[in-house]
């Protein structure tokens, strides 16, 4: 293995001078600066409110305590103390990781920004972070506050024993290194970029000789590598990199694509946030390498995830059971989509287009920016998503900060340097690759060129541009015609326009029409061009509606609504708290409205000859009129909890009406046990799985109680004669540790307040999904309890539960 390492190295530096790096370079964030619209907001509020409220979070939840702790530990121990326990004040040993993306998000604001307070802040927690290093380099809190015995059972008894698996060493690592870049790159200081560099050398040291062949756990360390490759021309990093990369294959574990090499993967797998990194840094490597394999397995992996498992909103990972990407088109509106998973498809996209020039890239990021990333932060800035559902049932809502806090940081570092995703250069060559008023300076074909945009994109299609270079000079300038306006949502088959006919857009130099090549995404302008030079782009912004694949269970029989990039949601606030009763049929007239008073000033869309389903008392649907209001579905929730949907029926029968009144849907629901978040209300809203498209019903369970006996009840406004109960039990097998109960019973209180089982006329019958109707001799009572036995090592739950 020695040899193979030193062959790499000796050919790295042979490839190197071939390739260099992404044959597309972006303008630097800090070249651009977003002058006016909601992105300029977003980074406004970012750097006001998101940085310095992540950098306070850090502080009062203990995660900078970590480092001093550890840095007492080794005083201490140092002094010849050897008695004496310190628990570490997080829950995570991956809280580390945290500090550095906060550090890092903070630094892109200070490359923005000249601030000497934040600096000396900076300063300070850099400081915190050096003492808790250990001599040799390791950093890693939780293995030095307590060095002889593992404070935590992710953690082995030797370093990096565990990280193929959840010590998260290397994922700190990887941060740590884009940390120490940033800072070094923002103010000159070296401070934190020693302390990576002291890591790094410990890396080659207990890794060059290629033992322990470890796969990290969570991936990031090879994008760290390959920054501190950039930004010291050290070339062991960048063989580090790939040596962590090689590793995989190993394990069979798909959790964290350890299933098979690299090079062979084709789809993606396991987490989202992990895979979203790893393929990352693939992209990295085989940039920074010339490596054809590990790029055509990036690019098979890409096309799978547009293909198969992206939301419509951009968000990936659809199961909560692992943060996990799912089978092809398993595209659930209750899915999980983590922040951080959509931070790092936007990584990954931009990549994807830097090594290619394709527009198709640039699409897909766009969609996911404005939609299920920005949807990740609340805009106030202090408030934040985890996962980012296309459904909710109104108890699901912001959080200040998390256990597991990695999202909110991501959030920050993104928001902080959206500038470097707008302008990017190839020799002669200029890509306008977002929109959005702006200005920036990039250097296209030796000249300095000064681009300034003048929009109010995403609202507006009408986009202006004043070209400024230095001295009159020859270059393409490619503007990104998004898919959206070619009649496209994603460049797959996975959604598509009802209309698909491309809208109008016209391009203009100086005030008179052109015409420009279309190619790869982009049109292509090609001239000298001269101080005082404007280009005009109109982009027509049709209101679309979008269908979904017919392999999406999830979208059958419903349509969503777009215009321009923006997806849009509906909520129960402005609906009269509900939302799933929504039917949109295809002669439903929608106009487009600016609404500046409405979350910090959004386009809406205002809705006339829709319908809303509703229950007869005979328990049949029928509907009546009624005017919607749609919002940009990454503004939802910043008025409070509420429901929420993206996806809304075509048709009645597909559509979800409010539960008439029964004596269920009066009484006061209770159960033995419920976990934060999770409602009893699914038990009584009169939807079993075969009102929903994929069967996908909102479930009551009791996870994670395993083999326990529980009880659900209802107590009735005054006692009731009741003879029948009808039941639906959940089963997720395959997803997560819902079964079938063991067994269950209906018992009634008598007029003593004691719980007595009703006596059976019929069978007490287990089996998933389908209804099941229990008869017993009639009671009078007030109350009627559910009681279940779990099946040992499984939880239980129930879709619904009627009374007869």
């Amino acid at each position: 293995m020695r040899t193979w390492l030193l062959w790499a190295l000796s050919g790295l530096m042979m490839v190197g001078t071939l390739q260099a790096d992404y044959p597309i370079q972006p303008v630097p964030f800090s070249k651009v600066k977003l002058t006016g619209g909601s992105l300029a907001i977003r980074q406004a509020t970012n750097r006001v409110v998101t940085m310095p409220f992540a950098l306070q979070q850090l502080e009062t939840t203990g995660r900078l305590k970590n480092f001093d702790l550890a840095a007492e530990v080794m005083r201490r121990r140092a002094a010849g103390e050897t008695t004496f326990q310190i628990r570490p004040p997080t829950e995570f040993p991956f809280d580390d990781s945290d500090v550095f993306k906060a550090i890092e998000g903070a630094s892109y604001c200070l490359a923005l920004e000249r601030d000497p307070a934040l600096e000396r802040q900076l300063e300070e927690m850099i400081r915190r972070i050096a003492a808790a290093q250990e001599p040799d380099g390791y950093l890693y809190t939780w293995r030095t506050m307590h060095p002889d015995t593992p404070a935590h059972e992710w953690i082995g008894r030797q370093r990096w024993e565990k990280d193929p698996e959840l010590s998260h060493e290397l994922y700190n690592l990887g941060h740590l290194f884009e940390a120490g870049v940033a800072h070094y790159e923002a103010t000159g200081s070296r401070a934190l970029l020693e302390i990576c560099l002291r890591s790094a050398e410990l890396l080659w040291r207990d890794f060059h000789d290629g033992e322990p062949k470890i796969a990290p756990g969570h991936q990031g360390i090879e994008m760290g590598l390959a920054k501190l490759y950039r930004v010291t021309g050290d070339r062991r990093w960048l063989t580090l990199a790939r040596f962590f990369l090689e590793c995989r294959g190993q394990s069979g574990r798909a959790y964290s694509q350890d299933h098979e090499p690299v090079v062979n993967q084709s789809r993606a797998v396991g987490h989202a946030v992990r895979a979203n990194y790893l393929y990352s840094g693939m992209a990295d490597v085989a940039a920074l390498l010339g490596d054809r394999a590990y790029w055509e397995a990036v690019v098979r992996i890409w096309d799978d995830v547009v293909g198969t498992k992206l939301h419509l909103t951009g968000g990936c990972g659809a199961r909560a059971s692992g943060e996990a990407y799912g089978e092809a088109y398993e595209l659930p509106h209750r899915c999980y989509n983590e922040t951080c998973a959509a931070v790092a498809f936007l990584f990954w996209s931009h990549r994807m287009f830097l090594m290619t020039g394709e527009g198709r890239y640039m699409d897909a990021f766009e969609r996911t920016l404005y939609n299920g990333a920005l949807s990740g932060v609340s805009l106030s800035g202090d408030r934040f998503f985890y996962p980012n559902p296309l459904e909710a049932d109104g108890t699901y809502a912001r959080s200040p900060w998390f256990g597991c806090a990695c999202c909110p940081p991501n959030i920050l570092r993104l928001v902080a340097s959206l500038g470097g995703y707008f302008y990017a250069v190839r020799g002669e060559e200029l890509f306008v690759n977002l929109y959005g008023a702006s200005r920036a300076t990039a250097f296209v074909n030796g000249v300095p060129v000064e681009i300034e945009q003048q929009t109010d994109y995403p609202w507006s299609g009408r986009v202006r541009m004043s070209v400024r270079p230095e001295r009159p000079v020859t270059f393409a300038l490619q503007l990104r015609l998004p898919g959206w306006a070619r009649g496209q949502p994603l460049p797959s088959n996975l959604y598509y326009y009802e209309d698909p006919r491309p809208a109008g857009w016209q391009v203009t130099v100086n005030g008179q029409p052109v015409s420009a090549p279309f190619t790869q995404g982009y049109l292509r302008l090609r001239r000298e061009w001269r101080i005082g030079d404007e280009v005009g782009l109109e982009l027509s912004m049709p209101v679309r509606r979008v269908l979904g694949h017919p392999r999406i269970a999830a979208t059958r029989g419903q349509v969503a609504l777009e215009r321009g990039p923006t997806v849009y949601a509906f909520e129960g606030v402005d609906h009269e708290g509900r939302v799933f009763d929504i039917v949109l049929p295809a002669n439903a007239r929608v106009e487009p409205r600016f609404r500046s008073e409405l979350l910090s000033g959004v386009t809406v869309l205002e809705i006339t000859g829709a319908q809303r389903a509703v229950r007869a008392a005979s328990g049949e649907r029928t509907t009546v009129p009624a005017r919607l209001m749609a919002i940009p579905y990454a503004t939802w929730a910043n008025r409070g909890p509420t429901p929420m949907t993206v996806w809304m029926a075509q048709d009645p029968a597909v559509a979800r009406p409010a539960p008439r009144s029964t004596a269920a849907s009066r009484a006061r629901i209770s159960a033995s046990f419920a976990r934060p978040g999770m409602s009893l209300e699914p038990v009584r809203d009169q939807l079993y799985p075969s009102d929903y498209p994929d069967g996908q019903a909102r479930q009551f369970d009791f996870w994670p109680h395993k083999g326990t006996t529980e009880w659900i009840q209802y107590e009735f406004e005054k006692p009731m004669r009741v003879a029948s109960v009808v039941v639906a039990w959940f089963d997720d097998t395959g997803v997560g540790e819902c079964r079938l109960p063991e067994s269950w019973k209906v018992l009634y209180r008598s007029a003593d307040g004691q719980w007595q089982p009703v006596r059976t006329l019929s069978e007490y019958i287990v089996r998933k999904a389908e209804p099941v109707r229990v008869r017993f001799e009639p009671v009078t009572t007030d109350a009627l309890r559910l009681e279940l036995k779990l099946q040992r090592g499984f939880s239980a739950g129930l879709y619904e539960w009627e009374v007869e």
